[in-house]
């Protein structure tokens, strides 16, 4: 069979699936909004199908999610779950819930939604709780300087909107004030750049607090990080909404890192013992990929080590001009828990799976679509979603799904239905 990690945006489904199905010892660490889900604007519009629900329970502890969104709260992907159900009660009584970690690796949730936040004190918990108020505040007083077209009844509509009052990852997400100021750009980018500010002040007001290196911002889309390990800001233009959601998160709330947990407990599941400790977590785990892989391969048994696919939306790239020289800047939220997964399947030998999903047909325009040709009357990728120079990247998408969450979806069901493991 060939070999996954040597394709390269393929569209060979067919040979990802049998691997899957085949491979006892096998892993699906998977994001969820515009991978199961459509992207929409209001998350609270947000629709998981049933069958996929099901489908998820099939895998057991084969498979689970990594999402900077959130398991609970009326936004959470909990409340998805349920509306998709016949009944709440199902789904709570046979463990429907989806398993893994959320907010960026900080809750932990088992599949009867039973969740915990490992590393997180009851002062940074009690500091984040206060955030949706503050940005509330700011952005009325915005909206009322700056956009006096709008009513007070319409303000109050956006700015509902945009906040979104999560437990761990309290998040500004302007998506909506970017459709509503089409005919404005100019107080979009102005607002872009107010919102910046706040993050800014939350992280310095933290630190008065005694809360210094708590938190982070994390910007979705963005360039990727500076040299210091903080994520670039994705500047709005006339054409591109540039970075629209502002999530103010735990520091070591990153997805690389939540792939350090979910390994060290998925090994635990199939050999009885945490090759990290049983009370390792995402606030534990070092910063930079190579201590990340450094610490799986000192850690972990190469023999025991599942096939892992790993699953994305957000990958970006963007090619600027600095100093009359052209620099690429690659970021997207997936990007590096994908990375560390193929770091580890080249390092230990591994056959892993990078997989990326085309989410750029959902209400959220800042995604770049696959774009697809024929090649002697077979459809190929002609160019994916990085830039001209990605064959120089270091992550390499193996397998693509053009058609986005539903194509995957079905992939995904099908894999499930046909599996023959625990």
């Amino acid at each position: 069979m060939t070999n996954i990690k040597n394709l390269h945006l393929s569209l060979d489904h067919n040979l990802l699936k049998q691997k899957l199905i085949d491979t006892p010892n096998s892993l699906i660490i998977q994001d969820l909004d515009g991978v199961c889900m459509g992207l929409v604007k209001d998350p609270l519009n947000r629709v998981i199908q049933w069958n996929y629900v099901q489908a998820v329970k099939k895998m057991n502890s084969h498979f689970f999610v990594l999402t900077n969104g959130e398991h609970i709260g009326k936004r959470g992907v909990n409340n998805i779950v349920e509306k998709s159900a016949s009944s709440t009660q199902e789904v709570k009584e046979k463990g429907y819930y989806l398993p893994g970690l959320a907010g960026g690796g900080v809750q932990w949730q088992d599949c009867f939604g039973n969740v915990q936040h490992p590393g997180i004190s009851d002062h940074e918990l009690k500091f984040l709780a206060n955030v949706p108020n503050i940005v509330k505040e700011k952005l009325t007083t915005f909206c009322k300087k700056k956009c006096s077209f709008f009513s007070s009844e319409e303000i109050n509509q956006i700015i509902n909107a945009v906040i979104l009052d999560n437990f761990v990852s309290p998040t500004v997400n302007i998506n909506t004030f970017y459709e509503k100021l089409t005919a404005h750009n100019a107080i979009y980018i102005q607002l872009q750049n107010e919102v910046k500010l706040l993050m800014d002040e939350l992280l310095n007001q933290a630190e008065k607090e005694g809360l210094k290196d708590s938190f982070f911002v994390h910007y979705a889309p963005n360039l990727g990080r500076d040299d210091d390990g903080l994520e670039i800001l994705r500047p709005a233009t006339e054409t591109d909404s540039g970075t629209t959601d502002f999530q103010f998160m735990v520091t070591g709330g990153i997805k690389e890192a939540g792939v350090l947990f979910l390994l060290n407990y998925y090994y635990y599941l199939h050999t009885g013992e945490y090759p990290l400790g049983k009370d390792f977590n995402v606030r534990k785990a070092p910063k930079t990929q190579e201590e990340l892989l450094n610490l799986v391969v000192n850690n972990f048994d190469p023999q025991k080590m599942p096939f892992i696919m790993g699953v994305g939306d957000t990958v970006n790239s963007t090619v600027m001009e600095q100093n009359g020289k052209k620099i690429v800047r690659r970021g997207g939220s997936d990007r590096n828990f994908l990375q560390l997964i193929q770091n580890i399947g080249d390092k230990l030998n591994i056959d892993n799976a990078v997989v990326y999903i085309d989410s750029s047909g959902g209400e959220i325009k800042n995604r770049k679509p696959i774009k697809l040709g024929k090649n002697e009357g077979k459809t190929i990728v002609l160019e994916g979603p990085g830039d001209n120079e990605d064959h120089n990247e270091p992550l390499k998408l193996n397998v693509v799904f053009p058609q986005g969450h539903q194509q995957y979806c079905q992939f995904f069901t099908d894999v499930a239905n046909s599996r023959k493991f625990d």
